[in-house]
């Protein structure tokens, strides 16, 4: 059994290449790498032209975490002078939940600001986009939804259930990470989403603690966790859960595997 991981985060690690041969001995063959600011977005290029697998599709982008003034233009040009290589843009959105950002009407709006300009790249370029949406799920799906793409994955989604039912009714997808084992709001989303607009992903290396005894830092081998958790979650059977996922997420960066 092969697995993509749709969104992970390469430069958050110290030795991504240790993290990419283990992907690729347990039957990871792609990767998505997200990018969350310039310098993430360039170490994610440099490894997608040394490695050959598991494959590295790039998305790149700005989170709303990583906003600071004077990289946004050079940040935005980086995407337009790569728009060629990349298969999505991403990782994008709104997050009012930083403590610096949620009494701050001026913080909101400069978040709203850089996720519209890159909303507009994507529209521009026809590519679909990896969504972070925490704390601000209504306001982040009303402006992908308002923009007019068609194509959007609203990663690790753990907001109301009136947003994720707009959000399954506009064709979007969302995805799950290995955090879909302890969050009931995950879970929640998870089992309310069907299979067909459902992706599965490890996102950042963080250490998982499955008891006290195990636990697990996680790197794109391990999306093969989130399937197992996945499948049990939903009562399917792993190698067909795998087909259908593995499948929409070919069809949704347009991946030519």
């Amino acid at each position: 059994m092969t697995l993509l991981d749709t969104h992970a985060h390469l430069d958050h690690t110290d030795d991504a290449p240790a993290q990419l041969r283990e992907a690729a001995e347990a039957g990871v063959c792609a990767v998505i790498a997200a990018g969350v600011d310039l310098a993430a977005n360039k170490i994610h290029l440099k490894l997608a032209k040394e490695w050959k697998m598991p494959k590295i599709f790039l998305a790149f982008g700005i989170h709303p975490g990583n906003i600071i003034t004077p990289q946004i233009e050079p940040t935005l040009q980086f995407i337009r002078e790569h728009r060629s290589e990349a298969v999505a843009i991403g990782e994008i959105g709104l997050d009012y939940w930083y403590p610096m950002v949620k009494k701050s009407d001026e913080r909101k709006k400069q978040q709203c600001e850089v996720l519209q300009a890159q909303l507009d790249l994507a529209k521009e370029f026809d590519l679909p986009v990896i969504i972070h949406s925490r704390g601000a799920w209504r306001e982040c799906f009303d402006m992908v939804k308002a923009s007019g793409m068609t194509r959007a994955v609203f990663h690790w989604y753990s907001g109301p259930l009136d947003v994720l039912q707009d959000i399954l009714a506009s064709g979007y997808l969302v995805s799950a990470t290995p955090a879909l084992f302890y969050s009931p709001q995950l879970q929640e989303a998870m089992k309310f989403a069907p299979i067909e607009q459902t992706m599965i992903e490890t996102d950042t290396p963080v250490v998982y603690r499955l008891s006290e005894e195990k636990s697990f830092k996680a790197g794109p081998k391990d999306v093969f966790f989130t399937l197992d958790v996945y499948a049990k979650l939903k009562s399917l059977d792993k190698k067909k859960a795998a087909d259908v996922l593995n499948a929409n997420a070919k069809k949704f960066f347009n991946l030519p595997l």
